[in-house]
């Protein structure tokens, strides 16, 4: 039994301009997707506040607590640290990472 959309296209040629029109559509949405992972994961490696991370631990709390100048500078990161960017062959990360 054939849906509402598949009757109405009754070439190949149709079909076949419908779903290439939908994987560009789906590819288009999964760069957004990986682009936004990327710039929230760069914020949350260099974000200045935080006394560690979820990679690389929380060790420095102590020792932050202390010393505030630990807090007002950026954290620096190696590209390896980008674990989610990196999980996507597809994202920025992986393409910075293939490039470089």
């Amino acid at each position: 039994m054939e849906s509402e959309g598949q009757r109405t296209l009754s070439t190949p040629s149709a079909v076949l301009a419908s779903l290439l029109c939908k994987r560009a559509k789906l590819h288009e949405q999964l760069r957004n997707i990986e682009k936004q992972v990327y710039e929230m994961e760069t914020s949350y490696l260099q974000d200045p506040s935080q006394c560690g991370n979820v990679l690389k631990g929380f060790e420095g709390f102590l020792s932050s607590s202390k010393n505030t100048t630990l807090l007002k500078r950026s954290r620096k990161f190696q590209p390896e640290d980008r674990l989610f960017s990196l999980s996507s062959t597809t994202s920025p990360a992986a393409e910075e990472h293939a490039a470089g």
